[in-house]
């Protein structure tokens, strides 16, 4: 008999991941995606690129706002009765009440390497504490946070210039390539789990976007990584003139100096350590970005200005 796949996912991470199970022939039953979201002036409502693939595959969407004693939800679920739910940056806990559902399991797909950085901010708290390598963990869901046991993990590298967006769409594409063939033992009950070490756990709690605030005394590998981990959104940002400025790109520089000073025109800025960075793309507050070239032209901060505190 065939076997009955429900999809939960939201973000652009989780859209290969359900194209690759659609494309591969398996019976999706359902999509469960966060209600669609008003735009800033509630001209527009905007869908999650989830909910608009699933609609061009003309697979029945469902946008509850919350699971939490949600009984439709539940009894949806259990009359469609799923084989297996596959929960992919979903972004709804799934209350104990549907895990303990007869006959399904519910299995996510997690940004990390499991037992470290749980939680909501995986890739960005990675990049952030200049880790090596990153993954994907392919789990049962548990009552408490990505606490489940593991049938499969995939790792990829870290590069020093690689940011938040890049590595995010590396684990999906990873993700939607080893879901095929993880999804085919988990039902032919083949793949094995094992417990995490919960004393190994670590957590990547949500990004505040203060956390964007760049501190000149780091290190230079430090700020590159603020830099790259908070790319595209919310952005490494140093205030000057009581303007925002927010780097999108940088790189690790030889020259030496005051702790926040420009050194160079070019925006080669002194960090601590006796280390530098040079600032390759930047965004004013309430403009567009712009390449260093470009920006320099028209802007107030030079050589000997000091970015710390300003």
């Amino acid at each position: 008999m065939e076997k009955k796949i429900v999809f939960m996912g939201t973000p652009n991470f989780s859209v290969p991941i359900l194209k690759s199970l659609h494309k591969n022939g398996f019976s999706i039953l359902a999509v469960y995606t966060q209600p669609p979201q008003k735009s800033q002036r509630g001209q527009k409502i905007n869908k999650s690129p989830v909910q608009e693939i699933a609609e061009k595959l003309n697979i029945e969407c469902r946008t509850p706002y919350s699971l939490k004693d949600n009984q439709k939800e539940l009894m949806y679920l259990k009359e469609i009765n799923p084989d297996i739910v596959i929960v992919v940056a979903y972004g709804q806990i799934i209350q104990k009440q549907f895990l303990e559902l007869r006959n399904t399991k519910f299995i996510n797909i997690h940004a990390s390497i499991l037992p470290k950085w749980r939680g909501a901010a995986p890739i960005q708290r990675s990049i952030m504490n200049l880790d090596k390598e990153t993954g994907i963990s392919i789990m049962k869901i548990g009552e408490k946070l990505d606490s489940g046991p593991i049938c499969n993990i995939y790792k990829i590298k870290i590069d020093s210039n690689n940011n938040s967006e890049e590595i995010s769409k590396k684990l999906s594409v990873l993700a939607s390539k080893k879901i095929v063939p993880v999804v085919k033992n988990i039902l032919n009950g083949k793949a094995k789990f094992i417990e995490q070490n919960h004393a190994q756990a670590t957590y990547a709690k949500k990004i505040d976007k203060l956390e964007g605030l760049i501190n000149w005394n780091e290190s230079a590998k430090k700020i590159i990584g603020r830099i790259n981990g908070l790319y595209p959104f919310p952005g490494a940002f140093f205030l000057y003139n009581n303007e925002r400025y927010k780097i999108l790109k940088g790189e690790i520089a030889k020259d030496k100096g005051k702790m926040g000073e420009v050194l160079k025109n070019e925006l080669v800025v002194a960090c601590g350590k006796d280390e530098s960075i040079k600032i390759l793309k930047i965004q004013r507050e309430g403009k567009k970005p712009q390449k260093i070239k470009e920006f320099i032209l028209g802007s107030k901060i030079k050589k000997g200005s000091n970015l710390n505190n300003a």
